[in-house]
């Protein structure tokens, strides 16, 4: 088909299955796409027959980008729900997030901290309501790391 875009071909399909195909008796459209970026090849499937092929394609691999994002927000900004639906709630929420990650990032660059930004998320929400000064709570932390003989062993107390 189009090569140098990277669309290897688009096709109109139907389901075989006796019991799929009585589920769902429409046709779909099936794209065959090759990322040039990555060398890798990918098929879609979709009923959607208005949108030119590449133009779906591109959306797919837009859509992978969203995922590989929230899968970063979920693991750096520890956003397991959301606490509303609408646009502005997740808009907020996802906003909030990312300015305490930032905070707490220039807070370790400025503190000269060695540990990791998700231990240090991990510290203030433990002492999160604790009346003590910030420095106090990251070097109890540092002289129990120094404490340890075994970095195999767990120190609870």
């Amino acid at each position: 088909m189009e090569r140098t875009t990277g669309l290897i071909c688009d096709q109109i399909i139907a389901l075989e299955n006796y019991y799929a195909a009585k589920d769902y008796p429409h046709k779909f459209r099936r794209i065959k796409y090759n990322d040039h970026t990555t060398g890798k090849t990918f098929v879609f499937i979709t009923n959607n027959f208005h949108l030119p092929a590449l133009t779906i394609a591109l959306l797919y691999k837009q859509r992978w980008m969203i995922e590989l994002f929230f899968k970063w927000l979920k693991q750096h900004l520890r956003i397991k729900a959301f606490y509303g639906t609408s646009f502005n709630a997740v808009q907020s929420q996802i906003w909030i997030a990312v300015c305490v990650y930032l905070l707490v990032a220039i807070m370790k660059k400025e503190m000269k901290l060695k540990n990791s930004l998700y231990t240090i998320l991990q510290i203030l929400s433990v002492s999160l309501f604790e009346r003590m000064p910030i420095q106090q709570a990251f070097q109890d932390i540092e002289l129990q790391n120094e404490k340890s003989s075994d970095p195999n062993q767990l120190i609870l107390l």
